[in-house]
């Protein structure tokens, strides 16, 4: 191995085990604030009760949030200098290390065999995705995207005479309250879902998803969509699908909305839904 895939093997395995055992604080307070919008006895709050108390004791224990630690999407900032080859090789085998420490569950499986590779490694797992960066530091970023979530994902394409949802904003908004309403309690909510408009049916998710390392409650910078975040998360959490489907105050956590340019001919609005058990975190890793 060479030094610089030796320098930060560590490092990413800490990233992965963060991920999968520590949810992030803005997830915990708001899964908090949500508790305190329950009324008090309920389903609602049995529900958000028993999820605070598998964060805490993943935290001290040091064990998966979840028994389905997902699919590991990686979004990796890099100097010019670092060959993205060793990268790749670094965290492909601090994957394999945390899988035998039980850190991440053996999900990875060969579409044609059925056969599970038994260390998360395969043709396109782990995700990668990279971006040049300045020289000295590499920043990493990690989400665990489990099964149950992603099955609830969805895309529409505009217009959509079934909605009455037009290539706008208003058919946007339509489109984000009919997934949240088709999904229920499917995907373990409350959610956090991330929205993009625009781009081609690959890369309109692919928005989708990078809107999911956004913290819960960073709006926008383009007001329109600042105002239409506020506006879903009020009217979706007055659906009364609350946690996990059993009713209540709290069906979405948030809701985070990005954009692509687009060809006229198309107009997708892709949507990738979280688990409340929304696994990000991030890493500067330093090179000298």
């Amino acid at each position: 191995m060479s030094f610089s895939q030796y320098h930060v093997q560590k490092p990413f395995l800490e990233l992965i085990v963060k991920t999968s055992t520590d949810l992030p604080e803005d997830v915990e307070q708001a899964l908090q604030d949500a508790l305190a919008r329950a009324d008090q006895d309920s389903p609602e709050a049995e529900a958000l009760e028993t999820m605070l108390a598998n964060v805490a004791l993943a935290r001290s224990k040091r064990l998966p949030l979840c028994q389905d630690t997902g699919m590991l999407l990686f979004d990796i900032t890099s100097p010019p200098e670092i060959p993205r080859t060793e990268l790749q090789a670094a965290a492909e085998a601090a994957v394999a290390e945390a899988t035998e420490l039980g850190v991440l569950r053996q999900n990875c499986v060969n579409s044609l065999t059925g056969k599970n590779t038994g260390n998360n490694l395969g043709y396109g797992c782990p995700i990668f995705h990279w971006q040049e960066g300045e020289p000295g530091v590499i920043q990493a970023a990690l989400m665990l995207k489990g099964g149950g979530s992603e099955n609830v994902c969805t895309q529409y394409s505009l217009p959509d005479s079934s909605l009455n949802a037009g290539r706008d904003l208003d058919g946007v908004r339509a489109c984000v309250l009919d997934a949240i309403w088709r999904a229920q309690g499917r995907g373990c909510a409350p959610g956090i879902l991330g929205v993009a408009i625009g781009g081609d049916r690959a890369t309109g998710y692919e928005e989708s998803k990078r809107q999911l390392f956004r913290r819960i409650g960073q709006r926008s910078p383009h007001p329109e969509l600042a105002q239409l975040e506020e506006r879903l998360v009020a009217e979706a959490n007055q659906l009364g699908i609350g946690p996990m489907g059993f009713g209540g105050k709290t069906t979405v956590l948030d809701i985070l909305i990005g954009w692509r340019c687009r060809l006229p001919a198309s107009y997708f609005v892709s949507i990738s839904y979280m688990c409340w058990c929304c696994r990000r975190q991030t890493m500067t890793i330093p090179l000298q």
